[in-house]
């Protein structure tokens, strides 16, 4: 079926560039930071209705989603947060699959190391410019795409589609938690996060945690008398790199060897002290941990918390003051798909055709809302995508135009190949 399609498919994506930019543009133009995702929705919810689909949005309530054991928010509320899903139905006896992309963006930052205004959407030498451009929604825009050139050519798919533009992602995956718990499930779930072409089998974890370090207070002028808990953290942030160090060492999978640091443990903000003239009797130091994809959340809170009980062997004073661990926040699940499923070889497969090379792979830098699909939604789940991964967050995030549509054609002739084709 590929090869009937094929060419069509290329020629189609072609000819619907201009229109597929200003799509992208649009969503981009659209500010779907936390709170603010209903205006990015509404475009996601015109195009979906344009493809025929049946349409779903919804604000998950929190007390319900707070029920499952997988969740993670800080929010009080989503109101004004919704979901999006739109469903096609296939003609039958075809597999299902999920596509699924955030449309949430984190804060555009300081916004004069912007050179253009974050939510621009400007179109420069091939690249379009702009907050969540390449973050993810240059890989949303590659899903919608597939999808239209599909209908465009009048191509039935036997299996479902189903289509998801989820809130959250940014801050511990409610928006797909909530999916899932609304029944939304399937054989298999491509997540484009932006990984420079290349494909995800293995998507690492993450929590957040909080280590409060106490010290004893006193006047400035005799310091000697206090203990410092700013100086004591230090101790404490040093024994947690060992941790990072112990835990890395042990990962021979060949899928992180290109990555550095495959599970790092981020410390990510620091307070302490309330006088400049006082000896700093506490100090919050708060960080991000990463989970190997071969491990459990509950095994990573547990190597974590015995390791800090060994600081009282570093320094007596930790014996009669040890530090207090908190988990709080976001918390991503790890992810795992075999490298010999029929749907990583249906991926690479379009790809090859495509693109006439191998794909590169590797394990993610990042947890993504694939840990979710696959641990909570039992949807096994690749992440590939066109996105720029170093320019994620970054000031002047910018995606590459031709990659947009490479990836839209790659996932047009894996809707094709997995679903299967009505002749």
């Amino acid at each position: 079926m590929v090869v009937i399609h094929k060419g069509k498919i290329h020629e189609w994506l072609t000819e619907y560039r201009e229109e597929g930019t200003k799509l992208l543009q649009r969503l981009v133009q659209a500010d779907s930071t936390q709170g603010n995702e209903a205006e990015a929705q509404a475009v996601v919810i015109e195009t979906l209705k344009e493809l025929g689909m049946t349409i779903d949005h919804w604000e998950p309530e929190r007390e319900e989603v707070k029920k499952h054991p997988y969740f993670a928010s800080s929010r009080e509320s989503f109101t004004g947060s919704p979901n999006v899903v739109g469903v096609q139905k296939g003609t039958g006896d075809g597999r299902s699959i999920i596509f699924n992309g955030h449309i949430d963006v984190v804060p555009a930052g300081d916004l004069t190391q912007w050179e253009h205004d974050p939510y621009s959407g400007k179109v420069i030498d091939g690249r379009v410019y702009g907050r969540g451009v390449t973050d993810m929604k240059g890989g949303n825009v590659s899903m919608l795409l597939a999808l239209k050139v599909l209908k465009s050519l009048g191509v039935k798919l036997k299996g479902d589609v189903i289509f998801q533009s989820v809130i959250e992602e940014e801050s511990g995956g409610t928006g797909t938690l909530a999916a899932v718990m609304r029944g939304y499930k399937a054989e298999a779930a491509l997540i484009p996060e932006p990984t420079n072409m290349k494909i995800f089998p293995k998507q690492q974890g993450s929590m957040w945690f909080r280590i409060y370090v106490k010290g004893r207070s006193a006047h400035g002028g005799t310091r000697y008398q206090g203990v410092s808990a700013i100086e004591k953290s230090m101790i404490v942030m040093n024994h947690v790199r060992e941790l990072e160090k112990k835990r890395n060492d042990q990962i021979t999978d060949p899928l992180y060897e290109n990555i550095p640091i495959p599970i790092p443990i981020n410390i990510g903000k620091i307070e302490g002290g309330d006088w400049p003239s006082s000896v700093a009797d506490l100090v919050k130091i708060e960080g991000r941990m990463g989970i190997s994809p071969e491990e459990t959340i509950e095994n990573a809170k547990v190597e974590m918390e015995n390791w800090l009980e060994l600081l009282k062997e570093e320094d007596v004073w930790f014996e009669d003051h040890p530090p207090r661990l908190e988990w709080f926040g976001a918390r991503w699940l790890p992810g795992s798909m075999d490298q010999d499923h029929m749907f990583m070889s249906t991926l690479v497969a379009g790809y090859r055709d495509v693109l006439d090379i191998d794909p590169v792979i590797e394990a993610s830098p990042w947890g993504t809302d694939g840990g979710l699909l696959t641990e909570a939604g039992n949807t096994p789940s690749l992440v590939f995508g066109p996105g720029v991964t170093e320019m994620a967050h970054y000031p002047n995030e910018y995606i590459e135009l031709d990659k947009v549509f490479e990836a839209a054609e790659i996932m047009a002739l894996t809707l094709v190949e997995w679903c299967g084709v009505e002749k």
